[in-house]
C-alpha cells in the first residue's frame, strides 16, 4: 500500500509547492497590471478592443477562477498567518535582499533591449543596496538616493527583437501573460540566483515560495478590492494586464529614444 501512498503524497507536495510559489505571482501580477483601477481612464478603456487576441477565453476564465479560489482558499489564510507572526521590519528586509538578487537579470535585460540609461540605474542600484544596504536587506538606493526600481524582463527583450506576443493567455498558479511573456518568464527562472545557487529543485521551490508569500503580505487586500470594483474581474485584469504593458512599452521607448 505504502508504494502507492508514497507517490500521491509526491503529487500532494508538488500541488502544494505550486500553489506557494506561483499564486502569490499571479496576485502580484494582478496588484502591478491594475495599478491604476481606480482611474476613469481605465475604466473607459473597459470595453475596449484588447490589444492581444484572446481565443481561449473560455479556458481562460475556467483558469481565472481556478487561480481565484485557490488565492482566496489556500494561500490568503497561509500568507496572513505569516504576516501575523513574521515581524513587518523583517519582512521588508526579507523583500528588499531578493528584490536586490533580481537586478542582474534586470541589467543584461536592459543591456538587450539597449536601454543603456536604465541598465545603469540597475547597476547602480545593485551596488548600492549590496554595499549601503547590506547585501541588499535595505533598498538604500530608493530611501536615501531617490533611485526606485526598475523593471526589465525577457519578454519585453524578445518585443524589442521583434517578436510577437502570440495569445494572451491566463496559466494555473501564474495568471495573465502573452506566450511570448510566459515563454520569457520561464526562461528567465534558470538565470535567477534561487535556481543558480540552490542545490535541489525542493530547496529552490521552498525559497520562491517564501520569496513570494513574504512579498504579498504588503498586498493583501488589493486583489478583493479589484474584484469588488469590477463588474468583470476576468475583463478588468486582462485590460489592466495590457495597460501596464503599454506603460512598461512606453518607458523602455522613451529610454531607448534618449528622452
Amino acid at each position: 500500500m505504502n508504494a502507492y501512498l508514497l507517490p500521491a503524497r509526491r503529487w500532494y507536495l508538488l500541488v502544494v509547492l505550486a500553489l506557494l510559489i506561483l499564486v502569490p505571482r499571479a496576485v502580484q501580477a494582478a496588484r502591478d497590471e491594475a495599478v491604476d483601477f481606480l482611474n476613469d481612464d481605465f475604466y473607459a478603456e473597459e470595453g475596449a478592443e484588447t490589444e492581444v487576441p484572446d481565443p481561449l477565453e473560455p479556458l481562460n476564465r475556467v483558469m481565472f477562477t481556478f487561480n481565484d479560489k485557490a488565492y482566496l482558499w489556500v494561500l490568503k489564510p497561509v500568507t496572513t498567518t505569516y504576516a501575523d507572526t513574521v515581524p513587518w521590519e523583517m519582512r521588508w528586509c526579507i523583500d528588499s535582499f531578493f528584490n536586490n538578487l533580481l537586478e542582474p537579470v534586470r541589467f543584461a535585460n536592459a543591456l538587450l533591449q539597449l536601454r543603456l540609461g536604465d541598465a545603469g540605474t540597475i547597476l547602480g542600484r545593485f551596488l548600492i543596496n549590496s554595499t549601503l544596504g547590506v547585501f541588499g536587506l535595505a533598498d538604500v538606493a530608493e530611501r536615501e538616493f531617490e533611485i526606485p526600481t526598475v523593471e526589465a524582463s525577457l519578454g519585453e527583450t524578445l518585443a524589442t527583437w521583434g517578436i510577437g506576443d502570440g495569445l494572451y493567455l491566463v496559466v494555473p498558479f501564474y495568471g495573465s501573460t502573452t506566450l511570448r511573456d510566459f515563454t520569457g518568464t520561464m526562461a528567465e527562472t534558470f538565470v535567477t540566483p534561487y535556481y543558480l545557487l540552490a542545490d535541489s529543485w525542493r530547496e529552490e521551490s521552498l525559497i520562491y515560495a517564501g520569496k513570494n508569500i513574504n512579498n504579498l503580505t504588503f498586498h493583501l487586500g488589493e486583489y478583493e478590492q479589484m474584484k469588488e470594483l469590477s463588474f468583470d474581474p476576468y475583463i478588468a485584469l486582462r485590460n489592466g494586464y495590457f495597460q501596464y504593458r503599454r506603460q512598461q512599452r512606453s518607458r523602455a521607448e522613451t529610454e531607448n529614444n534618449g528622452e
